[in-house]
């Protein structure tokens, strides 16, 4: 284009707009003295109207398709502001104000976190390389897709893990222009919005418009240039009950094709559609592989908090720095507690609770010191993601049954010392891992490689204390429900639910000899959660699960008697530790424990 001759007829026609020659500006001078002079919307017109004087058609269009985008971008910008700017605790705050640095490697099949405040449990051959430390900026970068021609992400991480946080801070950097600004346009696609389309007719463009109406202003080719990068963020596929067919579902290659949701989803994963497209996908470790081979994509595992994050989360969660630091003290006092704060959503529930303690009783309060409480709390939330979000359907009988069936595997195979399930150990539950792994969020799956050419899928829980804890679940609700002791060589048929005080004491006093037992305390926490489960905060958290209207025997004088006897006898003098904490467990103060 020739500046100059743009620059004399723009001093020609507006010559009340300069003291002087345009001549001697440069470019960003001359627009800013444009827009000192005339509305945005004005200045764009003269310009345009120059340019089209001047025969100069294709940068017209280009300004033209420019304004569009911008005008789009702005609007979409402000609707994914409104959506994801606040996040919702006890009270709505700004999101920057609330999230943490999370823990994202770029290595995945890593294993749960194996931390264990009793034991210590060998790497369960996982990926044993540590990776590279990643942020939400890192994720397809315009510095890596220099390097790469990778446009497909997938990013794994157990239930609580923190994913839904990387989402929104992903969505709220590309707003702000703090990363990926080599992208045009940035989709949220959640699934369980995408949830709405199932059983009509429908094309990935529509899907776009009716989520946001903003993009409606778009051209076609403004979704196939290389110049307008458009990232699609598919959030919980998890959460998709479709079937993932890649071999027998349908070819699509247009945008704009009217088609089933499942067929969309299909070939998003095959990278089909929108070719020119960048594309993440959010789940928790799928049992089924939810990418074809044959698809070029990377893989990266969202793993929670660090420990100096854990100390920062409770910061920022709690206003008052006194609050902040007495909770913060509280899980440093359980060793378990602070394990377990790698997952965000422990720490979520840690935090709600003392919010609801400090609000009703007080600042002075103590804190609870059951730690069967808070796991307790968590296995609530997880079932309720699942009544919601996977399966509404999902009947209390239905709930109870599973839970059941996965502690009874969980206590074998923790008196195993085992905690890595083979295909075997699943024949026998009658549960499937999908339920397990995705729908429960209890388990996680991994892939590991015993051999150079061989790998295998292998399944755990999330963490070995929810082994220990859905353990005890299941000892508790089978005497609770069913009158049966578990630790028992031949179990008697006993009239459901009919049982008295001293028949709930032949449990303890089984689990508290068979624990003693083994040098290894891999019963130790499993005994303090089943204590746990006796009081009457918990008793009334695990009421949805019982089946028996019997009042379950006031029997924790009776446990304390029967701890401190087993300590004074001091028959097993490297698990008295574990007895004092069993006694802490049923609240008994720690400074009496210690002087049983």
């Amino acid at each position: 284009m020739d500046v100059r001759r743009f620059k004399g007829m723009l001093w020609k026609r507006y010559p009340q707009s300069f003291n002087t020659s345009p001549q001697g500006m440069d470019m960003v001078d001359l627009v800013d003295r444009l827009l000192e002079c005339f509305s945005l919307e004005v200045s764009m017109q003269i310009t345009k109207t120059l340019l089209e004087e001047m025969g100069q058609k294709k940068m017209v269009d280009y300004l033209q398709t420019l304004c569009i985008r911008n005008e789009v971008r702005h609007d979409l910008s402000e609707t994914l502001r409104r959506k994801y700017c606040e996040v919702c605790e006890e009270e709505r705050r700004p999101f920057d104000d609330a999230f943490t640095k999370l823990y994202i490697t770029s290595t995945c099949d890593n294993g749960p976190n194996i931390e264990h405040e009793v034991m210590k449990i060998e790497k369960l051959d996982s990926n044993r390389q540590p990776g590279k430390l990643l942020s939400t900026q890192d994720i397809l970068s315009a510095e890596r897709l220099e390097h790469s021609n990778i446009k497909l992400i997938l990013i794994t991480g157990v239930a609580g893990s923190g994913k839904s946080m990387a989402v929104r801070r992903l969505i709220l950097d590309w707003i702000e222009e703090r990363s990926h600004r080599h992208v045009a346009f940035l989709f949220p696609l959640p699934f369980r919005e995408l949830k709405q389309f199932e059983g009509s007719k429908v094309s990935l463009l529509e899907v776009i418009h009716k989520l946001y109406p903003e993009t409606k202003k778009l051209r076609e080719e403004d979704y196939r240039c290389e110049d307008c990068k458009m990232m699609f963020v598919f959030d919980g596929l998890d959460e998709y009950n479709g079937k993932l067919d890649f071999e027998n579902t349908e070819l699509l290659g247009d945008h704009t094709d009217p088609t089933t949701l499942n067929v969309i989803v299909v070939n998003l994963l095959r990278g089909r559609l929108l070719y020119r497209g960048l594309f993440l996908v959010f789940s928790r470790p799928q049992v089924k592989r939810c990418i074809p081979w044959d698809t070029h994509y990377d893989e990266i595992e969202v793993r929670g908090f660090c420990d100096p994050e854990k100390d920062e989360y409770f910061k920022r969660r709690f206003k008052d720095p006194d609050q902040a630091a007495q909770v913060i003290a509280y899980i440093n006092s359980f060793k378990t507690l602070r394990i377990m704060c790698h997952l965000p959503l422990f720490c979520s529930v840690v935090a709600d609770e003392c919010h609801r303690i400090f609000r009703e009783q007080g600042t002075q309060t103590e804190l609870p010191r059951s730690i069967t409480y808070m796991y307790t709390k968590l296995l609530l939330v997880l079932t309720g993601q699942l009544r919601t979000f996977r399966a509404p359907d999902h009947s209390p009988e239905k709930e109870r049954d599973f839970l059941m069936k996965l502690g009874k595997l969980a206590f074998t195979m923790l008196e195993k010392g085992q905690f890595k399930m083979t295909k075997s150990d699943w024949k026998e539950t009658g549960i499937s891992d999908e339920e397990a792994v995705i729908n429960s969020g209890l388990c996680t799956q991994y892939v590991t490689k015993p051999y150079v050419l061989f790998h295998e899928k292998v399944l755990s829980f999330i963490h070995p204390t929810m082994q220990e804890y859905l353990a005890a679940l299941y000892a508790f609700l089978s005497f609770r429900n069913q009158g049966k002791n578990i630790f028992e060589q031949q179990l008697k048929d006993k009239v459901r639910g009919m049982f008295k005080g001293h028949k709930a004491m032949e449990l303890y006093k089984s689990a508290v000899d068979r624990s003693l037992l083994y040098e290894d305390g891999k019963l130790d926490l499993f005994l303090r959660f089943l204590f746990g489960m006796t009081l009457k905060s918990n008793l009334e958290l695990l009421q949805p699960f019982c089946t028996s209207s019997v009042k379950w025997p006031a029997v924790i004088e009776d446990i304390t008697a029967l701890i401190r006897k087993r300590i004074r006898e001091n028959q097993y003098p490297a698990r008295n530790d574990n007895l004092q904490c069993c006694l802490v467990e049923l609240g008994v103060l720690a400074s009496q424990a210690m002087s049983s």
